[in-house]
């Protein structure tokens, strides 16, 4: 038992709240030392005067039977513990379960997937070309005037075919960008509107069968031959 030791314990010696082995370490120690055996000393006397002055009230005989007593019936009154519905409580938790589980199933369906993001491209391109009158970079009715032009602003060479014996004429080509990629346009007309073909290279080699997609009031149709993909908007 030290000094700290001693001054931490020392209310507590005080008042008989400690045990017989702390109690005999610290009348060990206040023999020995002077300093908190004085404070020890210091204390008492304080105590003392408190006890013996004025500011110490002694209840009557009265008013500490009547204290007894309230304590007696208190401790006498039946404690009832409250009954934790752990039924409410399993079904609150499944039920908020369930809900994370809904939330979450939501946010995944609620995610574009990577064809709805390129429908949106192709759309935004084809509006984009109406709306600025920039059909073509290369505006021509000949297929041997556009193809050669793309020669140099691409790494592959587009297919161009002319199409205009269906119905379909050829106006022109431009270079854009989709799929995170510069692809080739070829703009054809068909009476009074305009139709845009997207070519860029495939990063598979197998071919995807036409596939049609109506959003917004367009029509996209989109396949994949010979390691090039196709997108066509109107």
């Amino acid at each position: 038992m030290n000094c700290k030791d001693t001054q931490n314990l020392i209310h507590g010696y005080i008042d008989g709240e400690l045990d017989l082995v702390r109690n005999l370490e610290i009348e060990h120690h206040l023999q020995e030392c002077s300093v908190c055996s004085q404070a020890y000393k210091n204390l008492q006397a304080l105590r003392s005067v408190i006890k013996e002055g004025s500011l110490y009230f002694k209840p009557s005989m009265t008013l500490q039977k009547r204290v007894r007593s309230s304590l007696r019936r208190a401790s006498k009154t039946r404690y009832i513990p409250r009954v934790v519905p752990w039924r409410w409580l399993t079904m609150a938790a499944s039920l908020a379960f369930v809900v994370l589980m809904i939330g979450g199933l939501i946010r995944i369906w609620s995610i574009p997937s990577a064809d709805d993001l390129l429908t949106q491209e192709v759309i935004s391109s084809h509006v984009r070309s109406l709306m600025v009158d920039h059909l073509a970079d290369v505006p021509s009715s000949d297929q041997h005037t556009v193809k050669p032009w793309f020669n140099g602003k691409l790494d592959f060479s587009p297919s161009v075919a002319d199409l205009a014996s269906q119905g379909f004429p050829l106006v022109g080509g431009r270079l854009d960008y989709l799929n995170n990629r510069p692809v080739a346009a070829l703009v054809y007309q068909r009476r009074q509107h305009f139709i845009n073909l997207f070519i860029w290279p495939s990063t598979h080699h197998s071919d995807v069968d036409t596939k049609t997609v109506t959003l917004q009031g367009y029509h996209l149709f989109h396949w994949t031959r010979s390691g090039m993909i196709y997108w066509v908007v109107s």
